[in-house]
């Protein structure tokens, strides 16, 4: 916003301070009239927007809508006085910061002191001196920008201490205080619980090829469209360099085929464009499951996942693989981008990624390898 005319024609008496790209706004509340309008003409003159009331009830309404920088008040006003209007206001605004200066006469020391203890940040005096007016108001904004500031900056530390700075997705350290919450409640209320690890194919050889602006770009797009693919109560994470970590509370085998299948084809789906031509990109997926004969505990549930991703990376990579009992995995094959071999047996209908039985000879029931499964029920709402 420019400054305005009267901003820039100030007279040397108005403090730097004033002269902001954003006038202030200020409430002023006085129910003497002749008062009020020195007032509001004062401040105008300063280059601030100023609205005026004439009750401390009409004051705590129009501060409530919000956007107000600094509060003046009379302390002898009808209907709710200014010292009962200064203790509502501090209450009110308890997480941010509202200068509330009182106006009062030379006389009243009590009601000064009065206002002081209850909260009120400075007072002026009756009749007013112009300079010393604008002086303790830009004395009040400047304590007000600095505790914004400060408190922006403190949002924005708390945010940084829990989200992944590049993607915006939670980090590592969030993610096992919220995986630890949500399987002490799945252990409790006898819920299913999964969790989705997935892996970019070949990062190493695009930041080759194109540097790590390319690869930046792929791990944003994956990022994103993991975050289109879930719900508002999955947890998602940066696991790691290339890999990211979903937590799938109150979810049971089909809910989580269905999350990894459409973080699949999200990422096979919607190349990068880099250097004005797409790079297609995929991804690995393992997906473990709890509760489950060999899953008892959250390092279970992990090393589940691990041991379903690096099954998926062993077979070339583009795929799903799903821990289950025993060490059971699946596996889908095909891509959007490369042709597969022929696949093994389909374990669901042919418009999904077929899931196969892994070739592993390690105690695995042999009932399930190349059967048709029956139909996959819809994920369990939370």
């Amino acid at each position: 916003m420019p400054i305005s005319e009267d901003i820039r024609g100030a007279p040397p008496s108005v403090p730097a301070e004033l002269l902001s790209s954003r006038p202030a706004r200020i409430v002023v509340a006085d129910d003497d009239r002749l008062a009020r309008q020195m007032l509001v003409s004062i401040l105008h003159k300063a280059g601030f927007q100023v609205e005026a009331v004439d009750d401390g009830q009409e004051a705590i309404e129009l501060i409530g809508r919000g956007g107000v920088d600094l509060a003046l008040l009379d302390i002898v006003m009808p209907r709710l006085t200014g010292l009962e209007a200064c203790r509502l206001l501090k209450s009110m605004t308890s997480e941010t910061f509202l200068p509330v200066v009182l106006v009062t006469v030379k006389t009243d020391t009590a009601s000064r002191v009065e206002g002081l203890k209850i909260g009120a940040d400075d007072y002026v005096c009756k009749p007013f001196e112009e300079e010393e007016l604008l002086a303790r108001v830009a004395a009040m904004l400047r304590i007000k920008r600095l505790h914004d500031h400060v408190a922006a900056q403190r949002a924005y530390l708390e945010q940084l201490s829990i989200h992944d700075e590049m993607t915006g997705l939670y980090n590592y350290r969030y993610l096992f205080t919220r995986l630890n919450e949500e399987f002490k409640r799945a252990e409790r209320y006898h819920e299913p619980f999964a969790c989705v690890l997935v892996d970019i194919d070949r990062l190493k050889a695009m930041n080759e090829a194109g540097g790590r602006t390319l690869g930046d770009a792929v791990i944003r797009r994956v990022a994103d469209g993991i975050r289109r693919s879930v719900r508002e109560v999955d947890v998602v994470a940066r696991y790691g360099g290339e890999e990211f970590l979903i937590v799938l509370p109150s979810t049971h085998f089909a809910g989580s085929l269905t999350v990894a299948e459409r973080i699949w084809r999200e990422a096979s789906g919607n190349p990068v464009e880099f250097g004005g031509e797409p790079r297609p990109c995929s991804v690995s997926i393992g997906v473990s499951l709890y509760p489950s004969r060999d899953v008892r505990t959250k390092d279970a549930l992990i090393r589940a996942a691990e041991s379903a991703l690096n099954q998926a990376k062993r077979e070339g990579g583009n795929r799903i693989c799903v821990f289950q009992q025993h060490g059971q995995i699946y596996t889908p094959t095909g891509s959007a981008e490369q042709p597969a071999p022929p696949p093994p047996p389909k374990l669901r209908r042919s418009s999904d990624p077929a899931f196969v039985a892994a070739q592993d000879d390690q105690r695995e029931p042999p009932t399930r390898r190349g059967t048709d499964l029956p139909p996959l029920p819809s994920r369990k709402p939370v």
